[in-house]
C-alpha cells in the first residue's frame, strides 16, 4: 500500500508536459480542480476526460503508474460514495431500515468518486512531470507579486517544494520500519481493524526520529551551502517562456470554455 502512493514522486521521461514551464502546470493543475467541482452534465464529465486522457499520454508517464496512486484513496472514496449515496434527499429508490437510496445520491455518489480519481491524477501528473527544484523555482515566481506586500513568498515555496519532496522519502522509511520489524516478529496483516490499527503504533516513535533526523540534516546541509533565504539570490536557470508555454495557457482556455459552455448550454442529462 505505500508503494502505491505517487504523489511528490518524479517520472523523468522526454515529452511536451515535462518540458512545460512549471507555472503553466501549477496554473492548470490549480484551473483543472476547479474544473472539476464545476462539472455539470455528462457532456462536460465528456470533455473532462478527453483532456485528461489526453495530458496523460503527452506525458508519456505509464497509465499503470499513475492508477497505483488511487490504491492509497480507496477508502476515502468509498466513505465520500456512502454519505452521499445514503444521505442525499430526493425519493427513495430504496429504503431500508434508516437509510434511503435516492436517483440523486446514487448520481452524486458516482460523481463523487470521479472527481476524486481525477483529482489524484490530475494532481499526480504535475509532480510526476516537475522535479522539486522546478517546482519551487515555478511557485516562487508565480507568488512574486505577494512579495511585494511583505509575503515570505520563497520560504512558502520552499517549504511546499521540501513538503512534496519528503513524501516519498518518508514513505520509504516507513516501508524500511515495517520490514524490520516484520523481520522480528511483528504481525501488520492479521485481526481485526482495530488490532491493525493498534500494531501500527511502535511504527510512529522510529518513523518521527527519522524524519528529525533527516530534518536536521538537511538543515545542516542548507548552512554548509551558505544557504539564508531567498533576497539576494539567483537561478541557475531561471525561467522564461517559451511558444509551447503559450500554447499550453490556450488550450486551457479553450478547455475551460469547453466546460463553461457545456454547464450552461447541456447541462442534461445530468450524472
Amino acid at each position: 500500500m505505500l508503494r502505491d502512493i505517487t504523489l511528490g514522486q518524479y517520472y523523468p521521461a522526454n515529452s511536451v508536459i515535462h518540458r512545460l514551464d512549471p507555472r503553466v502546470k501549477l496554473l492548470g493543475t490549480l484551473l483543472f480542480i476547479v474544473s472539476l467541482f464545476s462539472l455539470k452534465g455528462i457532456t462536460a464529465l465528456a470533455v473532462a476526460t478527453v483532456f485528461l486522457v489526453t495530458v496523460i499520454k503527452l506525458s508519456k508517464v505509464p497509465f499503470r503508474f499513475m492508477v497505483k496512486g488511487l490504491r492509497a484513496i480507496v477508502i476515502l472514496m468509498l466513505i465520500t460514495a456512502f454519505f452521499n449515496l445514503f444521505l442525499t434527499p430526493g425519493e427513495p429508490l430504496v429504503s431500508f431500515w434508516k437509510f434511503k437510496i435516492t436517483a440523486p445520491g446514487i448520481r452524486n455518489a458516482v460523481l463523487m468518486a470521479i472527481r476524486l480519481t481525477y483529482l489524484i491524477l490530475g494532481t499526480s501528473i504535475m509532480t510526476l512531470t516537475t522535479t522539486p527544484n522546478q517546482l519551487t523555482a515555478g511557485l516562487e515566481k508565480a507568488l512574486r507579486p505577494l512579495g511585494k506586500i511583505g509575503v515570505p513568498v520563497h520560504a512558502i515555496s520552499m517549504m511546499m517544494s521540501i513538503a512534496l519532496r519528503f513524501i516519498p522519502i518518508l514513505i520509504e522509511e516507513t516501508d524500511k520500519i515495517m520490514k524490520a520489524q516484520m523481520a522480528r516478529g511483528a504481525d501488520f496483516e492479521s485481526g481485526s481493524l482495530i488490532r491493525k490499527v493498534k500494531s501500527m503504533v511502535p511504527l510512529l516513535v522510529p518513523l518521527f526520529v527519522a524524519a528529525f533526523r533527516r530534518a536536521d540534516d538537511l538543515a545542516m546541509a542548507m548552512e554548509a551551502r551558505c544557504y539564508h533565504g531567498g533576497e539576494g539570490r539567483t537561478q541557475l536557470k531561471p525561467l522564461r517562456y517559451q511558444g509551447r508555454d503559450r500554447l499550453a495557457y490556450l488550450i486551457l482556455l479553450a478547455y475551460l470554455a469547453g466546460i463553461f459552455l457545456c454547464r450552461h448550454f447541456l447541462p442534461w442529462p445530468q450524472v
